[in-house]
């Protein structure tokens, strides 16, 4: 039998876990989606992207099918747990089964330089979203 008090604790805990320690809605993830990441060839260094910006492999940027361009998302590699924050500034990729370019720095720091394709999620906050272009 579940007591009143422990019903209370359960739902204090849900609200702690989706909102932050200042307790704003806004930081809270909504988008989320696991899928195949891959990452930006050299032939493409120096060609603009969808946003305009020539792509540049130093960079933390990745491109996406639908998020907005400008938008920051979080992508960690599934296996290792290794993450990074990423801006979307170009549409792709257009190799079926995936659903994320990543710049090569993004793929150094996720570790899947060498596979060249990696089970990820890709999170994003409103907070996120909201510094799309």
């Amino acid at each position: 039998m579940v007591t009143h008090d422990a019903r209370r604790a359960f739902l204090a805990l849900a609200i702690w876990l989706f909102c932050t320690p200042s307790g704003r809605a806004q930081d809270r993830v909504v988008y989320s989606e696991v899928g195949t990441a891959s990452y930006y060839g050299a032939e493409l260094v120096g060609q603009r992207t969808a946003s305009g910006a020539r792509y540049d492999p130093a960079q933390l940027t990745a491109a996406h099918p639908t998020l907005p361009l400008g938008a920051e998302v979080t992508v960690v590699a599934l296996a290792s747990g290794r993450q990074v924050d990423v801006r979307i500034t170009d549409r792709g990729p257009f190799t079926g089964g995936r659903d994320i370019d990543l710049s090569q720095r993004a793929a150094e720091k996720l570790g899947i330089v060498k596979r060249g394709v990696a089970k990820v999620r890709i999170t994003a906050t409103e907070e996120q979203l909201e510094q799309a272009d």
